[in-house]
């Protein structure tokens, strides 16, 4: 998993609330256990007409949009089914943080897993970031500080500090497996020697 450190990006504004994860990225996507391939079909209902032509008028098809890292919603983003495609889409696309008044808990978990930084403001700090998003201008988020900064003003969030350093280091759950090997092994050979039975080798 990439380290997720400081971030700089024109935001995309999508004012929208109760964002399911069947809206991020539609059932019929979910046959492939990749995580690579579906950023082009994130939002697909948004993003296409029947035909499958690019719907020129929804914010993720338009420059500079279109290659924002940072996604600015609204309220209960993530709810529906727990699917952890819909992380991997956004990801794949090239969202990398999420900023919403709330989330769905299971997707929330699941943004940490997979790199992305949720991150949770009230609307009114929303409101005020969101004019950055219109005036196609960059704002900053630094994981260290907890802070996102934008012109000359700067909003603290809050964070788990063990999901900041899980995103800080890029681990995930097998990395964080691999750091407990030593342990892991000196327990299975006390195990062995003590009980030696439990094993058939």
């Amino acid at each position: 998993m990439q380290k997720f450190n400081k971030l700089r990006s024109i935001p995309a504004y999508l004012p929208i609330v109760n964002i399911d994860t069947d809206m991020l990225i539609p059932k019929q996507f979910l046959k492939t256990i990749k995580r690579t391939g579906l950023g082009k079909n994130l939002f697909f209902e948004m993003r296409y007409d029947d035909k499958g032509n690019i719907i020129k008028d929804f914010i993720l098809n338009q420059n500079p949009y279109n290659e924002s890292k940072i996604l600015i919603a609204g309220k209960n983003f993530g709810c529906g089914s727990s699917r952890e495609h819909a992380p991997w889409a956004l990801l794949d696309f090239g969202i990398t943080c999420v900023i919403s008044p709330s989330y769905a808990d299971i997707f929330y978990n699941n943004c940490f897993k997979n790199g992305i930084l949720p991150i949770i403001l009230d609307e009114q700090k929303i409101k005020e970031i969101s004019e950055y998003s219109n005036r196609k201008e960059e704002i900053e988020i630094d994981l260290v500080e907890q802070k996102i900064i934008f012109g000359n003003n700067k909003i603290n969030f809050e964070i788990d500090s063990f999901k900041k350093k899980c995103l800080l280091e890029g681990l995930d759950d097998i990395a964080l497996s691999l750091e407990k090997t030593d342990k892991i092994a000196n327990f299975e050979n006390n195990l062995k020697n003590s009980k030696p039975w439990i094993f058939n080798d």
